[in-house]
This record gives C-alpha cells, structure tokens and sequence, in this order.
C-alpha cells in the first residue's frame, strides 16, 4: 500500500513538473510570438501604405477608370468623415464668380465653383493623391478637365484648363501644379471650375474651402447621405466661411511666404519646429514653397 502510495505522489510530482515546464515554455514563447506578431503587423501596415497611395479610396471605390467623373454603382455610406488637413489651394485667387448648386437662370445645377483665374494662371492639386482623368471635351462641358482621386476619400474636378500638365495615373503631391487656367468648354470668360466629390456625389466646396482667407474651413468634413450636402450658397457666404474644426475651436494655419524658413514661422507662431514638423507631417529638411498653407495648432 505504502508503495503504491508513492507510486502515485510521484506520478502526480511528474505531472506538475511537465505541467510548469509546459508553462513557462509558453510564457517564454509568448514575448516571441508577441514580436513576430508585430513584424507581421508592420509588413501589413507597409503593403497598405502602398496600395493606398498606388490606389486612394481603394477600400470605398467600385473601381478606377480613366473616363469618366462619376459612378453609378458605388455604395454610398450613410456617414463619412474626410480629413481635410494637408490641403493646398488650388488657386491664390479669391474671387468666386459662380456659384454651387442651382442657377435658376440657366435652369441647372452647377456641381462646383467657379473662381476667377487668368488664361495661363498655374491650378495646384488640392491634395495628395493620384491623377484619375484628363481630357478635353472641346467646346463642351468642362474644356480640359482634370479628375483626382485623393487619400482623404474625396475627388476634386479641375474644368475650363488651357492645358494639362499631369497624364492620367500620375501620382501627385497637394500643391504641384496640374495645370493652367483657361476658358475652354462651355465657359464664358477664363477661370477655374472646381468640384469636390464624395463618390460622385458633388458636395459645395465652400462646405470644405475658405477662398477668401485662402484656408479650410474645418479639419474634416462629415458627409453625410441623406443630406444636402450644398449649404451656403450665396457669393456673400461662400467668401466669409469662418475656420474651425469639427468642434468648433478655431484652428491657425500660416501661409507660406518668399523667404520664410521652419524656424521662423515657429517664432512668429509660438510654437516649436518639432511641433510644426509633426502637425504637418514634414521634417526639417522639407522645402517649404510660397502659398503653402502649415497648421500651426
């Protein structure tokens, strides 16, 4: 009896034993897996970051295609929040000449702005992203037209152009020039026809755009299915658009000068040039160009 009582207390001594070998093999294992798991996620985040940028929206567009502006088969979220940082005017001028939605004299809709520019006058992309449609409509509709697609979920329209300065599946940065300012298509004196779109749904820019203080209006726009999405709509509005971000605090944003360099705007703008760097996601080798809008806070 006694021997087989030993028998058992060993047997059950082994098991324990094995038992927390088996777990601190596991607990040795687990900051391993922890780091293989991560490796994974780094690679994942990589490929993303790749296709991203090589297709913009790829997770909300039904496809890419050089033709055309819109789509008749995309599915339309109910909401939709679109960063609206790291934007670039697409022109310095301020005057609005047209306005969105419908014009009761011509008895249709007008899909986007129109700003006052000069035959020749440089047009920049509004944001990064990459260059979905150029072409020429001739005598009709947009003229020579641009369509981007950006990272940020939007496409914005540039119409009326006297030439074309990107090719279609051309990767661009906000604020390169895409083209110059014109008076072709249905126009009737030279200037810049921009839309901004949500998967083909034409939102007013001035909902986005201050041109007038050459700023956003917030940092993200939410977009949202069910509702018109083309509120302030008379010329005096559309110019005294009041900057603010999504909660209603004011946001500052300095427009690069001639001669202006990271470290002085920093000075001028109370903050630092690592501050500046990471809310504008450059470093301190980054070229800074004239017009250039920087966020400051």
């Amino acid at each position: 009896m006694k021997h087989l009582t030993k028998i058992l207390f060993a047997g059950a001594l082994a098991m324990f034993s094995v038992s927390a070998f088996s777990q601190d093999l596991i607990a040795n294992q687990a900051p391993i897996d922890k780091k293989i798991k991560s490796v994974d996620s780094l690679a994942l985040q990589k490929q993303i970051r790749i296709e991203q940028n090589e297709f913009p929206g790829l997770d909300l567009y039904p496809e890419w295609t050089n033709n055309y502006v819109n789509y008749s088969n995309a599915n339309i979220p109910d909401s939709y929040e679109i960063d609206l940082t790291g934007f670039y005017m697409p022109t310095p001028s301020t005057k609005i000449t047209d306005i969105f939605g419908y014009r009761p004299r011509r008895r249709r809709s007008h899909a986007g702005l129109d700003i006052k520019v000069q035959v020749g006058d440089s047009i920049h992309a509004a944001f990064d992203g990459k260059v979905r449609v150029v072409q020429d409509q001739g005598r009709q509709g947009y003229g020579k037209y641009i369509v981007i697609r950006h990272d940020n979920g939007l496409e914005t329209v540039y119409g009326h152009l006297s030439k074309h300065l990107v090719k279609p599946d051309q990767l661009v940065r906000a604020g390169d020039v895409i083209g110059l300012g014109g008076n072709t298509g249905r126009s009737t004196g030279s200037h810049l026809h921009f839309e901004t779109r949500f998967l083909g749904v034409a939102i007013n820019p001035a909902l986005m755009f201050d041109f007038e203080k050459q700023d956003i209006v917030a940092d993200s726009y939410t977009f949202h299915k069910n509702k018109v999405n083309e509120k302030k709509t008379s010329k005096a509005s559309t110019n005294s658009a009041v900057a603010s971000t999504a909660s209603g605090n004011s946001s500052a944003y300095y427009k690069v000068k001639k001669g202006d360099s990271l470290s002085k705007i920093a000075a001028q703008q109370g903050v630092s040039v690592d501050k500046l760097c990471q809310l504008n996601n450059i470093t301190r080798k980054s070229v800074l160009r004239p017009g250039q809008l920087l966020r400051c806070s």
